[in-house]
């Protein structure tokens, strides 16, 4: 398998190929954590799963053996070529964000190891397909997996945090250190595990541009970046109208939102 450093290093010679960084390209060698992130996936054969930048392809073909049909999605065309050795993968040469989700049957998995420059485009373009997909098990930096399952009254706790509970049940799973990979990142990643749901009946767009505005100076009270007529609104919530961004759950900025849109 191409979690050992060696083999990996002999696979990546034989395409002519070095990680870039530009593309976030760090790779497992750790075979146990391959093997973690399957179990975590709860992998089962018969799955479709979409693997969004499979690199040299060690997640993939753990995945195969599980019996799952991989949906492979990698923008390096070197990659993305050379991922056909497996069966049971089809492979497209293209950068996620202009993959055809239509494509994918309904119920599919996703298990990616993220790009980091690219982890919020991504979360935001698959959180909302709660039809398509029912699971996303990803690989991103420790500090976002903390922002992603965050509580209120954290500092940790913000926009994102807010939009996937809105979409999804967000849950850390485990910290992979940075020596796991080749070449090593000067930051520690962690597996999050969110399973996707029939998100709340409101206006998502108007709702996630109050979240945001909210946000924009966390440090100061809701009154005071989304107005004063908000006062008597927290207060009918049973919320300090002193409070700030980080101390409302996303059920009570739902029931803001809807006292608000209501005026």
């Amino acid at each position: 398998m191409l979690t050992n450093i060696t083999e990996l290093l002999e696979f990546l010679r034989s395409l002519g190929v070095e990680p870039k960084k530009g593309l976030s390209q760090n790779f497992l060698i750790d075979g146990n954590i391959v093997h973690k992130i399957v179990a975590q996936a709860d992998i089962q054969v018969g799955d479709h799963v979409l693997e969004i930048g499979p690199g040299p392809g060690a997640l993939t073909e753990a995945l195969v053996l599980k019996g799952a049909h991989v949906f492979a999605v990698e923008k390096d065309v070197i990659y993305a070529e050379a991922l056909k050795r497996f069966s049971l993968v089809e492979v497209f040469a293209q950068d996620i964000r202009d993959f055809d989700f239509s494509l994918l049957p309904s119920r599919t998995k996703v298990v990616a190891n993220l790009p980091y420059h690219l982890t919020a485009p991504i979360l935001t373009l698959l959180a909302p397909h709660h039809e398509l997909f029912t699971s996303l098990t990803l690989m991103v930096q420790e500090e976002v997996a903390r922002r992603i399952t965050a509580q209120p009254h954290s500092k940790e706790y913000g926009s994102l945090t807010v939009f996937l509970n809105f979409y999804s049940t967000p849950r850390y799973a485990f910290k992979v250190s940075r020596h796991c990979f080749y070449p090593q990142p000067n930051v520690d990643s962690a597996i999050v595990s969110l399973n996707l749901k029939q998100p709340p009946a409101v206006d998502a767009e108007a709702f996630f541009t109050f979240v945001r505005t909210a946000f924009q100076h966390r440090r100061k009270m809701l009154t005071t970046t989304l107005g004063h007529s908000l006062g008597p609104l927290l207060t009918q919530l049973g919320v300090n109208p002193k409070a700030r961004p980080e101390e409302l759950s996303l059920e009570t900025f739902l029931d803001l939102f809807r006292l608000n849109s209501a005026k």
